[in-house]
């Protein structure tokens, strides 16, 4: 959803089966552009498994770029927390 008047730079992305793990997330990766002006997202309603994830950039920045940013990014540092918890040993209690 575009925000009347923008040129792609305010749009409000629907993210359906998600919650706040990824809500979050996502705005922390997305706010560490500087670039963004405003990044948030809420939850419509308990029962719904939806968010609405909100980003709005500075000059003629399509809100769509720190998206996907913020989405490889943040697949990024999942890769890296996986490969981590892959390659060390468990420890051992006896």
């Amino acid at each position: 959803v575009q925000a009347d008047g923008t040129d792609g730079n305010c749009v409000t992305f629907v993210l359906h089966d998600e919650d706040h793990t990824l809500g979050n997330s996502l705005r922390y990766m997305v706010m560490k552009n500087p670039d963004v002006e405003f990044c948030g997202y809420c939850i419509t309603h308990p029962s719904e498994s939806k968010i609405n994830f909100r980003i709005q950039t500075r000059g003629a920045l399509p809100a769509v770029e720190p998206f996907r940013k913020g989405l490889n990014d943040l697949m990024g540092v999942c890769q890296h927390v996986l490969n981590t918890f892959e390659v060390r040993p468990f420890l051992k209690t006896s």
